[in-house]
């Protein structure tokens, strides 16, 4: 919950595969064992993402469970439980609002500087208001509901 471990840029016309994400994911992975080696040492880390065709094919399945990482389970359709979807995404379209980039690499430096201006507190707030919004997933039975 103190940032981002993590990001990668896609080349311009690429589409992520799950070849590309398995890779990541082995990033990921290789810098939590260095940055937060009990998080990997326990019993493993938690995974929460979406149901993407990439981070839901067999290679994927298969690289986390090789890694021993637990997937919690994600209802289709439900952006409400994804916390880049409700808090990052949300954050990081007001701060590019009225932004004009001339190429590529200013947006992405624009990226990285928000990522950078971002405390800790910003990561863990989107985190605890994952519980809540777990709650009021399971009280509207799956359905979804922002």
């Amino acid at each position: 919950m103190q940032g981002v471990i993590h990001y990668s840029f896609l080349k311009t016309n690429e589409t992520i595969t799950a070849a590309k994400y398995c890779l990541d994911i082995d990033i990921v992975y290789k810098k939590l064992e260095k940055l937060r080696p009990a998080l990997v040492n326990r019993k493993g880390p938690i995974l929460l993402q979406d149901n993407a065709r990439p981070h839901v094919s067999h290679l994927t399945l298969q690289k986390l469970k090789e890694l021993g990482v637990e997937v919690l389970p994600h209802p289709p359709y439900s952006p409400d439980l994804a916390p880049t979807d409700y808090h990052l995404f949300k954050h990081l379209a007001d701060h590019m609002k009225d932004k004009q980039f001339t190429d590529v690499n200013n947006l992405k430096q624009e990226f990285i500087n928000f990522i950078d201006s971002r405390t800790p507190d910003f990561f863990s707030n989107g985190i605890i208001k994952l519980l809540s919004r777990w709650q009021k997933c399971i009280d509207s039975n799956g359905n979804y509901f922002d």
